[in-house]
């Protein structure tokens, strides 16, 4: 037997071995995806201190770090690193840079310049698996030459690289979200798990909303103070009663719809003003999921948008999750921001199962 593949005895079910830093984590989705699944995460970074409080009430022993990640050495990582432990680095840099707004803003490099920095921690700590979250359209951002760069920088440190377009559905994740999700390792061939749902059994709102209690635009349910819904203007009121599940402003009549979508220029963005429908998944959850104008994020039957109580239940965190310390105020755009920015609790456990696989696949 090598000396490197210790007996299945001593450890290989020593889940604790498997030392994961979280850089970009925000409130903890992804980090608590790895949790559930018994990784040992040390660490989250990010440079919103809002996310703290959320972060660590949630991921008891974690510690988050407030810190940009141009700051972040090579010393300090792997000073949290426990001895030989199997090194796993994680990171979902923000998506916003790689938007189509963004892309021909040239300040915005400082931004999308966080993937050359996560790669440099990449190439400094060497990690024995990596992985990264992001939106699709970073595969055709700047013709493709970001992702590309990541990639080749990864595959210069002798990584096997595996790159997968993930339809969230496909695992349980009850909303239209569809990510790329890149596996690196240094043990060889590394694989993104096989879908668990077809489109005959996917999760839908109905499965999980539909057994909260009703409130009002504006409302917030007794009980359950996340269940908290935007108001309305009188105008979206108006709206709102005539918007058809699955459905737009096209569907209104013409004395509601709003100037700048009577113009050819605002005529192709029909994916607001609408209401959810319930057997099917939800929109994409965004930062902005809170307001009925800013997507398809009207209830299905409700007359107001999902409240951040749906909206953190679409994106798969359990009820028990808390986001706010006890006496604080809910804000609904902070809390709205945090949960739209999380990766789904739900992805973040396929993706450490499948990192799980191929460690014992490899005897380590």
């Amino acid at each position: 037997m090598s000396g490197s593949i210790k007996p299945k005895s001593l450890w290989y079910f020593d889940m604790k071995n498997y030392s994961v830093i979280d850089l970009f984590c925000g409130i903890g989705g992804l980090t608590h995806g790895f949790i559930k699944e018994e990784f040992n995460v040390i660490s989250g970074y990010d440079i919103d201190p809002s996310c703290q409080y959320a972060f660590e009430a949630n991921n008891i022993d974690t510690k988050f770090t407030c810190k940009r990640i141009e700051v972040i050495t090579r010393q300090e990582i792997l000073a949290m690193y426990p001895a030989n432990s199997i090194k796993i680095l994680v990171g979902c840099a923000p998506c916003q840079p790689f938007s189509s707004y963004t892309n021909s803003q040239p300040e915005n490099k400082k931004n999308w310049g966080l993937l050359s920095e996560f790669l440099r921690l990449i190439q400094q700590v060497k990690p024995d698996i990596v992985s990264m979250e992001n939106v699709m359209r970073l595969k055709t951002f700047k013709d493709g030459t970001v992702l590309n760069n990541f990639i080749e920088g990864l595959e210069r440190e002798y990584y096997d690289v595996s790159l997968d377009k993930v339809y969230c559905p496909k695992y349980g994740i009850p909303q239209n979200r569809t990510r790329l999700v890149l596996l690196a390792s240094k043990y060889g061939q590394i694989n993104f798990l096989k879908p668990t749902h077809a489109d005959l059994n996917y999760v839908t709102v109905r499965d999980a909303i539909s057994h909260l209690p009703p409130i009002e635009a504006g409302e917030v349910h007794v009980d359950d103070r996340l269940h908290y819904s935007s108001m309305l203007s009188a105008l979206n009121k108006k709206r709102i009663q005539v918007s058809k599940p699955g459905g737009s402003w096209r569907d209104w009549p013409n004395e509601l719809v709003a100037n700048c979508h009577k113009k050819d220029t605002g005529k192709t963005y029909p994916d607001v003003y609408g209401r959810m429908e319930w057997d099917k998944p939800s929109p994409t959850i965004t930062t902005q999921c809170y307001g009925y104008g800013n997507g398809r994020f009207g209830h299905p039957e409700q007359d107001r948008a999902i409240s951040l109580r749906e909206a953190a239940l679409l994106q798969t965190f359990p009820k028990s999750y808390k986001f706010a310390s006890p006496n604080s105020k809910i804000h609904l755009k902070v809390i709205g921001k945090h949960i739209g920015n999380a990766v789904p609790i739900q992805l973040g456990r396929v993706i450490a199962q499948s990192i799980r696989k191929h460690l014992e696949k490899h005897n380590v």
